[in-house]
């Protein structure tokens, strides 16, 4: 993304920067690297290629976030072709929560499963475009669940 934290068309691969969660990492345990993209974002707010081994429009992992502490953990399962991982940079402690506890900054974060960002104006990314008549379906599943 550029300054403005619009899309540039580019598509990095992850591996060896602080985007790679291949392998567990704790959200903030690179957030703060001195990294372009992540200062850009003041921490995580990207669109993450999904590499699907299935067809194309089948339901596939794209996620997977793990609570040590509670253990809780989260699966996400989508049909889109990437998540947007947001890691609440924006947030000012303004909005409040449950018991009134403010929403601070990067107390939160977010997988939202979609298309790539900007898609309409670059050509190499999935389109989104609908035509009329067309019908658009996706599905996407947020799977909770309990380690011992």
């Amino acid at each position: 993304m550029d300054a403005g934290l619009i899309p540039t068309g580019e598509l990095r691969k992850v591996q060896g920067t602080p985007f790679d969660f291949s392998k567990p990492t704790a959200i903030g345990a690179r957030i703060d690297q001195d990294e372009e993209q992540i200062k850009l974002g003041m921490g995580y707010d990207h669109n993450f290629v999904l590499t699907r081994g299935s067809a194309k429009g089948a339901l596939a992992l794209a996620a997977v976030v793990h609570e040590p502490k509670s253990g809780r953990v989260l699966e996400v399962w989508t049909t889109e072709p990437g998540v947007q991982f947001y890691t609440g940079n924006f947030l000012d402690g303004t909005g409040t929560g449950k018991g009134g506890k403010p929403y601070a900054r990067r107390t939160a974060f977010c997988l939202e499963t979609q298309h790539f960002p900007d898609s309409p104006n670059h050509p190499a990314f999935p389109s989104t475009l609908l035509k009329p008549g067309a019908h658009y379906h996706t599905t996407t599943v947020y799977k909770f669940s309990a380690e011992k």
